[in-house]
């Protein structure tokens, strides 16, 4: 491990803040300043681009919250491979690391910046190299350059919202991407090539209307409308369903809390993953055609289209049907497997909850403050909080994108997911700042 640890030490990093607990307001001006930087890299073209062969399938912008042909074309793509690749080197035993200690921690985190970087470097070239992302004549090292070059800022942008704001630079930029989707998709006033009716659906209902034209677009606009207010709906009751510990102060007689278990345990990593994964075999089957026949088999048919259009009840319809069957299985093993793997990873495993408990100076009433306690008690939730939250996920995730839901589908789910635990998040740091108490007892 000494090499290793030689080179994590020279890796450049965001230097951790130097008080134990930032503020409310720090933590917000930090997560706003990075949200807006983001959003103005994704808008700053990659200079010397020439055609641009992955606008024709901008749905892999969503789940790696990337802007093709501007300097975050990689979106989080290399943070989230390097993820998994070194969460399946952990979970297979190929590697190990003692994630209770802080060195084991470092050197885990050192590791996947690395792999990181690796990846940022290998994706930009293969990008331009095979013309996804083509360069004009004698322009490629400079486009590979410009590429990697946003692949780190967004590496490091993400450090910062994770040490420095809410929540990580990665669900940030997710839910940043598929909100200004969504909007678009719901008021965009413009007339595509060989529409009649604006592309935004809201738009295109009222201009129907108004035109009394259009009828079979205004049933679909509103099916896909309602599947995906239906969805937004079932996915908040979800991600509130939670089990409550009840846990009390040992140093205060008469005081406890009841400490929150997530019915989604793992949240929203887990799917993301998964996602990222599938759009790396989707955009490799774009790269490499003789691919296609294969992967088609892990694209998401959309059931509400094609029951509109007869398809679904047709001859040979048991080809979609078959298709949303794999997809569906896909999502839930994917989605069970890397909910376990993130939770021994990211410190959510129960040693881990048991002792920052301990740490808090909490115990379960009628026992003795003893960590083995509490880490017994927490393994007959976490466990089956984890296998239940992932399985329950991948079937959201999936029926969100088989009813072609607002947003793609998937990037519907995890931006509300990921802006219910923002709220959380922010909603906790605020009762942190606002309540003076708390800082004598929560000493996390």
């Amino acid at each position: 491990m000494g090499f290793l640890d030689n080179l994590i030490s020279v890796l450049p990093e965001v230097k951790p803040p130097t008080q134990k607990k930032l503020s409310f307001s720090e933590k917000l001006r930090w997560t706003s300043i990075v949200l807006l930087l983001y959003f103005v890299l994704s808008h700053v073209p990659v200079f010397g681009l020439g055609q641009n062969t992955l606008a024709q399938f901008e749905f892999l912008s969503t789940i790696l919250g990337a802007s093709f042909g501007s300097l975050v074309s990689l979106g989080i793509g290399p943070i989230v491979t390097a993820s998994i690749v070194l969460q399946l080197l952990q979970g297979s035993g190929l590697v190990r690391f003692d994630l209770s200690s802080e060195q084991g921690k470092r050197r885990f985190q050192g590791l996947q910046k690395i792999l990181s970087v690796f990846f940022i470097l290998l994706e930009a070239t293969i990008f331009v190299i095979t013309g996804a992302l083509g360069a004009d004549p004698g322009m490629t090292g400079i486009v590979i350059f410009q590429i990697a070059l946003g692949g780190l800022f967004v590496l490091f942008m993400d450090e910062i919202v994770s040490k420095y704001g809410f929540g990580s630079g990665i669900s940030l930029f997710i839910a940043a991407g598929v909100s200004q989707q969504i909007f678009l998709q719901l008021f965009n006033p413009l007339v595509g090539d060989g529409a009649s009716l604006p592309a935004g659906h809201v738009i295109a209902i009222l201009s129907a209307l108004f035109t009394q034209t259009g009828t079979d677009i205004i049933a679909t606009s509103f099916a896909i409308i309602l599947a995906t207010v239906l969805i937004y709906l079932l996915v908040v009751y979800v991600q509130a369903m939670k089990v409550e510990i009840p846990l009390s102060f040992g140093r205060v007689s008469g005081h406890g809390i009841r400490w929150p278990l997530n019915f989604l345990y793992a949240n929203v990593i887990p799917i993301i993953l998964v996602s990222a994964l599938i759009a790396n075999f989707q955009l490799l089957s774009q790269m490499w055609p003789s691919l296609q026949p294969i992967f088609n088999w892990i694209n998401a048919p959309n059931i509400l289209q094609a029951a509109f259009n007869g398809q679904l009840f047709a001859v040979g319809a048991w080809t979609i049907i078959a298709q949303a069957l794999i997809y569906l299985l896909i999502y839930i093993v994917g989605a069970t497997v890397f909910s376990l793997f993130w939770v021994q990873t990211s410190g959510l495993d129960a040693s881990s909850q048991a002792q920052q408990m301990i740490n808090s100076g909490l115990q379960i009433p009628g026992f003795r403050r003893d960590k083995r306690v509490l880490e017994r008690m927490l393994k007959r939730y976490i466990t089956p909080l984890t296998v239940m939250g992932g399985i329950s996920i991948g079937i959201l995730a999936t029926l969100a994108d088989l009813t072609g839901a607002i947003g793609t589908g998937t990037g519907l789910l995890l931006t509300v997911i990921i802006i219910y635990k923002l709220y959380e998040d922010i909603a906790k740091q605020h009762m942190y700042d606002m309540n003076p108490m708390m800082k004598k007892f929560m000493k996390f």
